[in-house]
């Protein structure tokens, strides 16, 4: 595993660590935590974005033409 130094405030750190400790983690636990899902969420954007464009060419929906206002979109 690599190594992480980063510079937070004071009083942004002790509210981080009273918080985290309540929840029975640590900064480092955390902090480990949000990276691992910041960084596989880039991955599921782009298989979601991929499966989408598959199935708006699988599609079979036409809109004949039509054309609505904004208006009309959102009138309920």
């Amino acid at each position: 595993m690599g190594n992480l130094s980063i510079v937070v405030d004071e009083q942004v750190l002790q509210k981080a660590h009273k918080r985290a400790t309540k929840q029975g983690i640590s900064i480092n636990a955390l902090l480990r935590g949000f990276l691992e899902s910041y960084s596989e969420g880039t991955e599921q954007y782009r298989q979601a974005t991929t499966r989408l464009l598959e199935l708006a060419k699988q599609s079979t929906a036409a809109s004949n033409g039509q054309r609505w206002t904004r208006e009309e979109i959102y009138e309920r």
